[in-house]
């Protein structure tokens, strides 16, 4: 069973009485010291397997990489696009990543029917990639070349391009904190999955073809994929 390396089971102490007897002949002399108060656990947030608390420090403010990523405002964002473990709607080997572009979720698949759900942003109409392919490279605060085509769309690029040596990693770069490169027939296809510093993003259609997540899910993501080439299947 997948568990996220940020978050530990709900396991909840009770408080017990201690009581040590010490008995000599028909005298008995007892130390009792009173149980705490149960605290009651807090509440969920609805429609999510949170509790604030959980929520904050999923999505709260880190240092990584002598970079520090931005909290989340996990408040203003559908809480079906919280990172948790589901069951497997896909059907694919363990190991797989699925992306379900029309749903704008990812799916690692795990053991035992289960599978770690992200919610993602998408590309545009007509700068999206889709198939099966494999995950053969990963990067931490990775370097970011924007493809020519983009280039001759947006000029202003050519400052960052592969000629001139890309746009450096760090909390401003299109590619977040971690990005996974996706290859086909052994070629790569300039589509990734990657962090973005643009959390009003998730769920929606709006990079240029790429598969946005949250800087703190993709480096969750990043962290369970270990096995590369890793099969990843993107639907349209």
């Amino acid at each position: 069973m997948l568990v996220s390396n940020t978050m530990s089971r709900r396991t909840f102490l009770l408080g017990a009485v201690s009581t040590t007897a010490v008995l000599a002949g028909c005298v008995s002399d007892r130390t009792v010291t009173p149980s705490m108060p149960a605290v009651p656990p807090s509440p969920r947030v609805q429609g999510s397997p949170y509790t604030v608390a959980e929520l904050n420090e999923m999505y709260g403010q880190k240092e990584d990489g002598g970079f520090i990523i931005p909290a989340v405002p996990w408040n203003q964002i559908d809480p079906m696009y919280y990172r948790q473990e589901v069951q497997d709607p896909t059907g694919k080997a363990p190991g797989t990543v699925v992306v379900d572009t029309p749903n704008r979720f990812l799916y690692l698949v795990g053991e035992n029917g289960k599978a770690m759900r992200y919610g993602v942003g998408i590309g545009r109409a007509g700068f999206s990639w889709g198939g099966n392919g494999v995950i053969k490279w990963k990067q931490e605060w990775p370097k970011w070349f924007p493809p020519k085509e983009m280039i001759e769309r947006d000029p202003k690029l050519e400052i960052y391009s592969e000629k001139n040596g890309g746009m450096e990693g760090g909390p401003m770069n299109p590619l977040g904190a971690r990005a996974l490169y996706i290859f086909e027939n052994g070629k790569d296809t300039l589509y990734r999955v990657h962090g973005n510093p643009e959390w009003t993003s998730i769920g929606k259609a709006v990079s240029s073809g790429c598969i946005r997540m949250l800087n703190q899910d993709v480096i969750d993501l990043y962290n369970r994929v270990n096995n590369l080439p890793t099969p990843i299947v993107v639907l349209q």
